[in-house]
């Protein structure tokens, strides 16, 4: 079992940044891969990045490719998403989850086993 819990969100300007953090509890973290997600006041969540349990390996979709940065610390449980150059419709709710899968690069929500209960990032234009 893995429990996750969001933080780092916040109000910031277009252009600006933010380091979303995600807290994970659970001795076998390091094994999961991780991914984060987002979901826009009226719109489906969407896969933002995820990365393998080594963190060797990462996958960015391509709105955010370039300006975002995922990566993970598994002596501390920690995973991390660095938002850069942030525009106005990055504005949503990101979540970040976990994959038993742990070698897996996936962009689908359905194969992500734990999920956390969102941190809400708001950019202003």
């Amino acid at each position: 079992q893995v429990q996750l819990v969001e933080s780092g969100g916040g109000l910031v300007q277009a252009g600006g940044s933010l380091r979303l953090s995600c807290t994970a509890s659970g001795r076998t973290f390091s094994s999961y891969a991780m991914g984060w997600f987002r979901q826009a006041p009226g719109k489906e969540r969407e896969f933002v990045a995820t990365i393998t349990w080594s963190g060797f390996s990462t996958y960015y979709a391509d709105s955010v490719k370039g300006r975002f940065t995922i990566s993970r610390d598994n002596a501390k449980n920690m995973v991390y998403l660095q938002m850069n150059s942030l525009k106005p419709e990055d504005t949503a709710v990101y979540y970040c989850a976990a994959d038993a899968r742990g070698s897996y690069l996936d962009t689908r929500m359905y194969e992500y086993d734990y999920w956390g209960q969102g941190t809400q990032v708001t950019v202003s234009s």
